[in-house]
């Protein structure tokens, strides 16, 4: 096997996931030998990353979460990710507050990529990510949780905007972090 321990990920790149992300040499190497099995071309498509995300949630739909997910991540808009965008984007949705979290939350909520984030916005992410929680455990939600718009409602009640303001990068970070519901709404913790 040669050099088994890194898999043949370049140095650098692991190096540097080490460093951004808390995962191991050794789980990064194993993802990168299994990425370079699904995707010879080095880029990991929309569809595909779809269906390593379904893996994370058997139990519900996830589909629409993943765009999400996908769509933050791809930022030269070309459809696909690499590897380390796309270990960026597991370490970035197991959970965790951090700021740079945050900001990455930011920019999963601001669809149209403006700097902004508006109620429509976050009510079309707050679906996405009921669609996340098990069928079973939707039943057991706090009833000013149990449906995407209430979910929606609530977490828009956090940023003190009317419904037709917007809420900018610095006052969402803020106003999430100090929250421990809005953490909860922006984010399906399925540990």
């Amino acid at each position: 096997m040669g050099n088994a321990q890194s898999g043949g990920i370049p140095r650098e790149i692991l190096d540097d996931l080490k460093l951004t992300t808390r995962f191991s040499e050794s789980e990064i190497a194993q993802w990168y030998e299994n990425f370079q099995k699904q995707c010879p071309t080095g880029r990991i498509s929309l569809q595909q990353f779809e269906e390593i995300y379904a893996k994370f949630f058997p139990e519900s739909d996830a589909k629409a979460y993943a765009q999400h997910v996908f769509r933050s991540f791809d930022t030269n808009d070309d459809g696909t990710l690499d590897f380390k965008e796309y270990v960026i984007a597991l370490h970035m949705t197991s959970s965790g507050k951090s700021t740079l979290k945050l900001e990455w939350v930011f920019s999963l909520f601001d669809l149209d990529k403006n700097g902004y984030v508006t109620k429509p916005e976050v009510t079309e992410l707050s679906q996405a990510i009921f669609n996340l929680i098990p069928k079973a455990k939707q039943a057991n939600l706090p009833s000013d949780e149990s449906t995407p718009e209430k979910r929606a409602e609530k977490l828009w009640a956090i940023f003190n905007k009317k419904d037709n303001e917007r809420v900018a990068e610095g006052e969402f970070i803020e106003a999430v972090q100090s929250n421990e519901a809005a953490l909860r709404l922006i984010q399906y913790d399925h540990k």
